[in-house]
């Protein structure tokens, strides 16, 4: 029975997320023998506060990001 846990920082649409499980589920379905009901997909959302890298959290780099690409601060 595969199992496949992904964390990803918090900020996708439920559309975003039911895709992506649906593509995990048919690259197992494409690259492992095992039955379709037997394939477990887990997500989890981590707020983006809660997720660093480098001591620079998401929402610190998403800021970051925000301001160099426009030269301002946007809201």
């Amino acid at each position: 029975m595969p199992l496949v846990e992904v964390t990803i920082g918090a900020g996708r649409s439920d559309e975003q997320i039911r895709t992506m499980m649906r593509e995990i589920h048919q690259a197992l379905l494409r690259t492992v023998n095992t039955a379709p009901e037997h394939i477990r997909v887990i997500v989890r959302e981590v707020p983006r506060t809660h997720w660093a890298t480098g001591d620079i959290t998401l929402t610190e780099m998403d800021a970051a990001n925000t301001y160099s690409t426009t030269g301002k601060e946007q809201k």
